[in-house]
């Protein structure tokens, strides 16, 4: 208990006390009420006798109001806290199957499959690659290795096939259109005389000029044309490509146009678009329509769009028809159409435009 003596004021809102009267070095004198709540009886500002009490325990209203605001601080706190949990919940990144591959594939996993690494060096095609690693005539760094799906990195592994060394580099993937002449077949087998791909030679001899420190490419054709057959064909070294435009899940369709001996009626070209069953499966055409008369062509000719490309489809469909096939030319295969200036045997490198058109985005 503290009494004070005199008019004195005190100042309950900040918990000081403050003193007038006594001498002057007591003036204005300052007194800290440490965690301490004063009670006492007032009127107006000034205090009337009696004597002040300092208590440490708070009023009864005090208290309550204190653990209402204890409550409220938890109860915000544990809201805080809530959402920063859900913030960092949120946060981390959810990929769907096909991200994750994507990214397994271009980044966590290392090197690509053997076999497709030499295939993809002009060793074999990757069928021939897998015989080659199955017969243990390639070695990876030393040790003979059995697994075509082993992954390797060229430009770190030593990799041999039949004593030879691979290359660290491995050749730039090409695309071309081909005017494919009559007489020449979609093969590339060494013992064939009359592959497509002998167009070629003069394109892979300037190779080293235009590439250099590169190994040559292994050319393909995507698909193929029988050998009376003339026209547009794809040549490339990407086995990705070959497979995404030569698979029936990409339904490109493909134009051909064909000269028949005699004449066309209505008839013919009904029946032409009935189909014809083809190794038990009943093929139809797109479209086929009558083309006019050329002066310079007695034949007529008509144009022919499938998109299944079975083997001899066309030519069935007219012999189907009761016509006499005379000549066949593959004109467009998805939205690239073979330039009409490209002569037979020529062939025109693809670029990015050309190869969006035959649905390839890579």
């Amino acid at each position: 208990m503290w009494s004070v003596k005199g008019h004195r004021r005190f100042d309950l809102k900040v918990g000081k006390c403050m003193a007038r009267g006594g001498d002057q070095a007591n003036a204005w004198r300052t007194v800290e009420i440490m965690q301490t709540w004063l009670v006492e009886s007032r009127r107006g500002d000034t205090l009337v006798g009696g004597v002040i009490g300092l208590h440490t325990t708070r009023p009864i209203h005090a208290m309550a109001n204190a653990a209402d605001a204890t409550a409220k601080a938890k109860k915000k706190t544990a809201k805080a806290s809530a959402a920063a949990a859900k913030v960092v919940s949120s946060s981390e990144p959810r990929h769907s199957k096909a991200a994750r591959r994507f990214y397994n594939q271009n980044f966590r996993d290392s090197g690509r499959r053997l076999s497709k690494v030499l295939a993809a060096a002009g060793v074999a095609s990757r069928r021939s690659s897998e015989e080659l690693i199955f017969d243990g005539r390639v070695t990876v760094n030393g040790s003979v290795c059995s697994v075509p799906q082993t992954r390797v990195d060229p430009a770190r592994d030593m990799i041999y096939v039949n004593g030879n060394r691979l290359s660290k580099k491995l050749p730039p993937k090409v695309y071309f259109a081909l005017n494919k002449p009559k007489g020449y077949i979609c093969s590339c087998g060494e013992k064939e005389s009359k592959s497509v791909l002998l167009l070629f030679d003069d394109y892979l001899k300037d190779w080293d000029k235009m590439h250099p420190g590169f190994p040559k490419p292994r050319l393909f054709t995507v698909g193929r044309l029988d050998v009376a057959t003339t026209g547009l064909i794809i040549v490339t070294n990407d086995g990705d490509f070959a497979q995404k435009v030569s698979h029936p899940s990409s339904n490109l369709s493909k134009e051909y146009i064909t000269t028949v001996d005699g004449s066309i009626s209505k008839r013919h070209l009904i029946a032409i678009s009935e189909g014809v069953m083809i190794d038990g499966v009943h093929c139809t055409p797109d479209f086929v329509e009558l083309l006019p008369q050329q002066p310079d062509i007695s034949r007529p000719r008509m144009r022919i769009v499938v998109h299944e490309g079975r083997n001899h489809e066309v030519r069935e469909l007219v012999k189907n028809a009761g016509l006499k096939l005379h000549s066949l030319k593959r004109t467009r295969i998805g939205g690239y159409r073979l330039p009409s200036d490209l002569g037979f045997g020529k062939h025109v490198e693809l670029k990015n435009k050309e190869l969006k058109s035959l649905g390839w985005n890579n």
